[in-house]
């Protein structure tokens, strides 16, 4: 029996509805891929991160932002590898905040091997759910630095120093080295790490090889290299909060975060003498501008720079006493110009723009700072500039004036027709344009003469050689 055909409105109705489950069936694939695509980096499931150097703005912005990203993308562990010497204290605490604040393992790998974590870098190691190391590298020496005079704790002791009985540690020492000693031991104790070393290696800036560390309960494990570190890390349990999850990274794929423009541009801009150069000149620019409104080159450079001076310091320990002296000396060396003040002004700005430069930077770190072979140059830069924009000024109000009335005295012209002594006079032409003038003695048609004073429209002048104007009109 052969089947029906169907035809009319109902046959159209059939086609009407096959073609909208094949749009609804391409509709659900198109977004089932999309959501692939979103997920591949999860897939990935290990981010490492990367920092060499000092710990400082850059470094630590890249690292907190690697971290909120690995959560953001659910991966399964956080590789930090580090060589560090040390850094700022507030770039430290950020980083471990973020580890700290973690949903993601972190696992801190010392690497390669010859690196070290000294001073902040231990700090971070002791903060991170997996502490590791790379064979001949070591960590410690988590002193403050500033608190390390000759003759630190951890030295030898010394029979003349023993004789000469050197001052107690004061106050502010002590406080410091204090505050540090819990944060480390808190740490420790948290991870379940030695803290009794931790805290020897802050009062007495101890250090420890990777091997020593490891007999020590400091970290967890020795790997040779990143494959050899995950495949140690596999199967092993971390305690994150009040849980403990077990890690399983076989197969996972390995994605290094590299890091992008705004670390890379916070690398350049954040080192304090960039920034301080940039500020000057954002700072510079913007006054003179302002002083000499529609230069714009000197207003759009300095915006620009006062802007990216701004985007660093906002991430360093800024002194803000150092930046308003700076400011101040600044404003005072280019009033110097402007006011009649002798040279008190130039000599007052010059001391405060030193002063404000050497304590911009709060910090005592070594090689951390302004330092005063930049400053030195710059100050005597911008005190030669103020007293040269000084003297021009002084030069120029004592040239003669160009314009207005006051420039009408002296001039020169020509008349134009023929001028009796008195009252009446006549016209002339001076400095392109016909006056009414008079004079004291007649003149004829053609004269040069110069103006002597000026009375309301009239210009009182005299022949240029008497001598030779003396003819009756």
């Amino acid at each position: 029996m052969m089947p029906r055909r169907v035809s009319g409105p109902y046959a159209k109705t059939g086609c009407v509805n096959s073609l909208l489950a094949l749009i609804v069936r391409a509709g659900r694939l198109l977004w089932c891929s999309i959501g692939l695509l979103i997920s591949l980096p999860t897939l990935a499931g290990i981010q490492v991160l990367t920092v060499q150097g000092t710990i400082g703005p850059a470094s630590a912005d890249y690292l907190v932002r690697g971290i909120d990203k690995a959560n953001a993308a659910h991966a399964r562990l956080v590789v930090i590898e580090l060589d560090t010497p040390g850094g700022l204290d507030t770039s430290m605490r950020d980083i471990i905040k973020a580890i700290l604040a973690s949903d993601t393992p972190v696992a801190t790998y010392v690497s390669p091997p010859g690196a070290r974590a000294a001073s902040a870098g231990t700090y971070i190691l002791y903060a991170s759910h997996v502490a590791a190391m790379a064979p001949a590298t070591n960590l410690g020496a988590a002193t403050p630095v500033e608190l390390m005079p000759a003759g630190a704790p951890g030295k030898p002791p010394d029979k003349q120093a023993e004789k000469s009985a050197p001052p107690l540690p004061d106050a502010k020492t002590n406080k410091a080295v204090n505050d540090a000693a819990a944060y480390i031991r808190g740490l420790a104790e948290l991870r379940g790490r030695n803290a009794a070393w931790a805290e020897r290696a802050v009062r007495e800036a101890k250090s420890l090889s990777a091997e020593a560390a490891l007999q020590e309960r400091v970290i967890d494990v020795i790997a040779i290299d990143l494959a050899d570190l995950l495949k140690q890390l596999h199967g092993r349990k971390v305690a994150m909060g009040k849980a403990d999850i077990t890690l399983s990274l076989a197969e996972l794929a390995v994605t290094r975060v590299e890091q992008d423009w705004r670390t890379r541009l916070l690398a350049v801009i954040g080192e304090p003498s960039v920034a301080y150069i940039l500020l000057l000149l954002g700072i510079y620019g913007l006054i003179y501008e302002f002083m000499s409104p529609g230069m714009l080159l000197p207003g759009v450079v300095g915006g620009i720079c006062l802007l990216l001076a701004l985007f660093a310091l906002q991430l360093m320990p800024v002194n803000y006493v150092g930046l308003a002296l700076l400011i101040l000396g600044i404003t005072m060396m280019v009033a110097e110009a402007f006011l009649p003040s002798f040279g008190t002004l130039g000599m007052g700005g010059i001391v405060a723009f030193v002063l404000g430069s050497v304590m911009l930077i709060d910090t005592d770190l070594p090689d951390y700072g302004v330092s005063l072979v930049l400053i030195a140059p710059l100050a005597g830069v911008s005190a030669l500039f103020s007293f040269a924009i000084g003297a021009l000024a002084l030069r120029a109000r004592q040239r003669p004036v160009l314009t207005g009335d006051e420039s009408l005295a002296g001039s020169e012209g020509e008349t134009l027709d023929n001028i009796a002594p008195g009252e009446s006079g006549g016209w002339a032409r001076i400095q392109g344009e016909t006056w009414r003038v008079q004079s004291q003695v007649p003149l004829v048609r053609g004269t040069k003469i110069r103006v002597v004073m000026r009375h309301g429209l009239t210009l009182a002048v005299e022949p240029i050689n008497p001598q030779k104007e003396g003819n009756d009109v």
